[in-house]
């Protein structure tokens, strides 16, 4: 990449999305990053932090108008920003469900929606969504954050198709547990079954785990970067868990993928 290169980063405060934007700009690109309150943001060396809610449209559509206001263009855009949800689906309320999609997905497309006519215009462009391995595994206890996941798969791989024709591709990143502050500090749905304490509290507990033992967001970062620059394909997923988790979903037995899963997760067989 090089400096003429302008970048659009949602989510900076913290985790991927603000490594990801140092990563960018130590390429020497020109990185725009979002906080939601620039007020209480903590800076970033050669990135610039822009207010911006996803979940508002009148937000997202003045923060684009200041990129291209301060750049003249957007060459790559990085969908980070989300929310995740533990809890079991009956006992996750709607208002729960509704917000969790308005960040996860609907903020996905106001952004891109606000982008694309620029993309549009340049002849080229590439929007990377940050989903998840839960974007094409189930996730018990998670189910509300899979399903946003799954529709982020859906949407990219949808938009691919509609936006070639003017210069623009878009690609999938999907990684596995990353020790960040989404994972760590994912709420709880609120209402809770007592019918389902057990397997939940198993459940938690394994998410804790492997967030504990999970590795940092720089690893995630890169394959951003990588997917921002090499050839295009659909899907990136970082070396390690996120990768082994793809091919066995692709090559193993539908029966087999069940039972490993529901043993990874502490549930009986």
């Amino acid at each position: 990449m090089f400096h003429s290169t302008v970048v659009f980063v949602t989510g900076v405060s913290s985790g991927i999305g603000r490594i990801t934007a140092t990563q960018f700009a130590e390429q020497g690109c020109q990185v725009f990053g979002t906080v939601r309150n620039l007020k209480t943001a903590q800076a970033l060396a050669n990135v610039t932090l822009v207010e911006m809610d996803v979940c508002d449209e009148s937000s997202v559509s003045r923060a684009i108008q200041q990129v291209i206001n301060q750049a003249s263009r957007i060459d790559v855009l990085v969908n980070n920003a989300g929310v995740a949800l533990v809890g079991a689906i009956e006992e996750s309320s709607l208002t729960e469900a509704q917000a969790i999609f308005d960040t996860n997905v609907f903020g996905i497309l106001r952004t891109s929606k606000a982008v694309l006519p620029y993309m549009r215009q340049q002849g080229t462009g590439r929007i990377i969504n940050v989903s998840s391995v839960l974007g094409f595994l189930p996730a018990p206890y998670m189910g509300l954050y899979a399903v946003t996941k799954h529709a982020v798969e859906g949407l990219s791989e949808s938009l691919d198709h509609e936006v070639r024709q003017f210069g623009g591709r878009v690609i999938l990143v999907e990684p596995a547990f990353t020790k960040t502050t989404l994972d760590a500090n994912s709420p709880h749905s609120a209402s809770k079954i007592s019918a389902y304490d057990n397997e939940r509290n198993k459940a938690a507990l394994v998410i804790n785990k492997n967030i504990a033992h999970a590795p940092d967001p720089s690893m995630v970062a890169r394959t951003i970067v990588e997917a921002a620059t090499a050839s295009w394909q659909m899907r990136y997923q970082p070396k390690g868990q996120a990768a082994l988790l793809s091919k066995l979903r692709r090559f193993m037995p539908s029966r087999l993928v069940d039972g490993s899963l529901r043993k990874s997760f502490g549930l009986s067989a």
